[in-house]
């Protein structure tokens, strides 16, 4: 009995590890970017924001990535 309660608690916690890390393909690599108001008069917050690149697939706000700093869960579509 003990074995089993110990074989299914080692499966959930490899299953909660792999699930942290699994369906995010966001950027590794990131920069601060400073606050700033736009032409319009909006202020932008300082944030953290992926390094540019060829794709946006890998966005913290693209589908199926997760933002590492604040926990959200991506929402838009890559349009390229």
């Amino acid at each position: 009995m003990k074995q089993i309660i110990f074989a299914a608690t080692l499966v959930l916690v490899a299953t909660a590890a792999q699930a942290q890390n699994f369906g995010t393909g966001s950027n590794s690599r990131s920069h601060s970017v400073q606050g700033y108001t736009t032409n319009s008069g909006t202020y932008v917050a300082p944030h953290a924001a992926t390094n540019p690149n060829s794709t946006q697939r890998d966005n913290y706000s693209a589908t199926g990535n997760v933002n590492p700093y604040t926990g959200a869960v991506g929402t838009r579509t890559p349009r390229y």
